[in-house]
């Protein structure tokens, strides 16, 4: 049975960003759709959510009311997406401010080890700040050892 965390983190400033061998871009459902889709398949492909998606799964959250595609970063090298964060911000919480999730972190797994999902969900966590939101979240399977030691070098508890 899967056991899935949910963690949170308080946005105060932004976070240093670092250099690396790859771009870091905003998504553009005209060039992007595909391309990510099929990335998001090979990233999640054993996860029983994420993984398997089809074009109309990724279109339906995009017709979302929290689609936002400055929110939606991703990882580029030669021409390839090769990693991806994008965001959710919840607006509609009873007595509660709104709360920016990650909502969808990857890399391809043959770009692992090389500082790109730190890369990207840094980018994500400072355009959530530079829009004012002040409390972070995300999901994260519990087993998932990789992920949480990430999250929590990024302050995520």
């Amino acid at each position: 049975m899967r056991h899935i965390l949910k963690i949170h983190r308080s946005l105060t400033s932004a976070l240093p960003t670092q250099e690396h061998s790859f771009e870091i871009i905003t998504f553009d459902a005209a060039i992007h759709k595909e391309k990510w889709l099929a990335l998001n398949n090979t990233i999640f492909a054993h996860h029983p959510d994420q993984g398997n998606w089809v074009m109309e799964d990724l279109e339906n959250r995009m017709a979302e009311n929290w689609f936002d595609p400055k929110g939606f970063f991703l990882a580029v090298k030669n021409g390839e997406i090769i990693g991806c964060c994008w965001t959710k911000i919840h607006h509609d919480l009873v007595n509660q401010n709104p709360v920016g999730e990650l909502y969808v972190v990857g890399v391809h797994p043959d770009h692992a080890h090389q500082g790109i999902g730190r890369a990207v969900s840094i980018a994500a966590i400072n355009h959530l700040v530079a829009t004012g939101i002040r409390e972070s979240m995300l999901y994260v399977d519990a087993d998932n050892e990789k992920g949480l030691a990430l999250y929590a070098s990024l302050g995520f508890n």
